[in-house]
């Protein structure tokens, strides 16, 4: 899609008024949307889903499930992979350029000279275009954390949900996966129901128990009151209302099990909407959440994929996404396994390549294009040799790293993995 002058002048200019730097506090955006006469106040149900790992995933199956059963719903996740406007969804359809427009202009003139993060003026906006568009459910993604997170403004959600937890932001967050959890509850509320996914380790799950009992949650604990288990053809779901054996959803891995069925439990838990086992089916199959092990099968890189190779493109940036791919790997016995991984320097390489050294063959490393916070091409091969993966070598781009890895022929899979921001990248590259 052309880019609009107008709209990339609008966000320029958010990005050169706001800070991008992570800046965890309330009282900047309370006082923005004070000035906006409190937007967040005169929403619809509001479902809110922090965590690590999955809690996009669990947005996307939230959406897919009410859409299923006819509900129009607004949605606010983050980051976008191609477009702004994918940030935020107005009952159904993604906000258009003249809307954003005018918003930004809006939620800049309540507050000049006033200061407020990039997070938290977007996260402004999308509440104001929220309040003033019906719909019958509003689906709001944690940006970093939980407790101090600009997305934590409902007194009273309709539901709210803990995904996968696992070491990320540690600098804003704490080096502990107890102290993570800690921050991450800090969405739950007084007499919300909190729906928790399988954890990592038992004083995870233990610290957000502790945390929604102190403040007098409702918990709905995997394995306790609702879960999801292997099937013949798919997946069963035991949970408060329903026991359903079901198909594997429209996003790819097992690990989307379990994101699936935090959206489930948190619909049948919450209450106010008639959801059947039919539009269940219907909205898990018709899910869509990009960027996600996802397969791509027509483009400009496609084209240069030679018979019988697959392209599958996943932002997975820490250990629990890393985890996810060796799992995924694991299952892909039938060719053989080549990754494309571009990283931002932040981030530990090792965490998404240790579970993946065993099946990757080949590795080709990139920067990530446009990105100055990207680790170079060269010290991403030999971060890829120091994890196991010892034909790893860099690559001017992504075409260039195809086009090296299928040079020789041979049915193959490849894989780029390391970053949401590449996987961004790819799609747009990929038209």
């Amino acid at each position: 899609m052309a880019s609009n002058p107008q709209l990339e002048a609008a966000l320029a200019g958010l990005g050169r008024n706001h800070p991008r730097a992570i800046d965890l506090s309330l009282g900047r955006i309370e006082a923005r949307l004070a000035a906006l006469g409190n937007p967040e106040r005169r929403l619809p149900p509001v479902f809110h889903v922090a965590g690590t790992n999955g809690k996009g995933s669990t947005i996307a199956f939230l959406r897919a499930l009410l859409e299923a059963a006819g509900y129009r719903c607004h949605v606010y996740t983050s980051p976008h992979l191609v477009r702004f406007n994918e940030r935020i969804r107005l009952a159904g359809r993604l906000i258009d350029d003249g809307e954003l427009i005018s918003l930004i202009a809006e939620v800049e003139r309540a507050g000049p000279n006033e200061p407020i993060t990039n997070f938290e003026i977007t996260t402004a906006i999308a509440l104001l275009a929220f309040s003033r568009v019906p719909a019958d459910a509003t689906l709001i993604e944690v940006g970093l954390g939980g407790r101090y997170d600009a997305t934590n403004l409902f007194p009273r959600p309709h539901a709210t949900a803990v995904t996968r937890i696992s070491f990320d932001h540690s600098q804003f967050l704490g080096n502990t996966l107890t102290g993570i959890a800690r921050e991450k509850a800090g969405i739950f509320k007084q007499s919300v129901p909190a729906i928790l996914a399988e954890q990592p380790v038992d004083e995870v799950r233990a610290e957000l128990m502790a945390e929604a009992e102190k403040i007098g949650a409702p918990i709905f604990l995997h394995r306790r009151e609702w879960e999801v288990s292997p099937a013949e053809r798919g997946f069963h779901y035991r949970g408060p209302k329903r026991t359903l054996d079901l198909p594997p959803p429209g996003l790819a891995g097992r690990h989307q099990w379990m994101n699936a069925g935090v959206a489930v439990t948190m619909l049948d838990v919450a209450g106010g909407f008639e959801l059947d086992d039919r539009a269940v089916r219907r909205g898990l199959a018709t899910v869509d959440w990009p960027g996600r092990l996802q397969r791509l099968t027509k483009g400009p890189l496609v084209a240069f994929l030679g018979p019988g190779t697959e392209l599958w493109l996943d932002g997975a940036h820490n250990d629990s996404g890393g985890e996810v791919l060796g799992a995924q790997a694991a299952e892909w016995t039938d060719l053989p396994l080549d990754l494309i991984f571009g990283v931002r320097a932040e981030k530990k390489p090792s965490d998404v390549l240790a579970p993946l050294k065993s099946y990757a063959a080949r590795l080709r490393a990139v920067a990530i294009p446009g990105d100055p916070a990207s680790l170079p091409a060269d010290a991403a091969a030999a971060a890829a040799r120091a994890a196991g993966i010892t034909e790893a070598e860099p690559a001017p781009s992504v075409s260039d790293a195809i086009a090296a890895l299928t040079r020789a022929g041979g049915s193959r899979r490849i894989l780029i993995c390391g970053s949401l921001y590449l996987a961004g990248v790819v799609l747009a590259e990929n038209g």
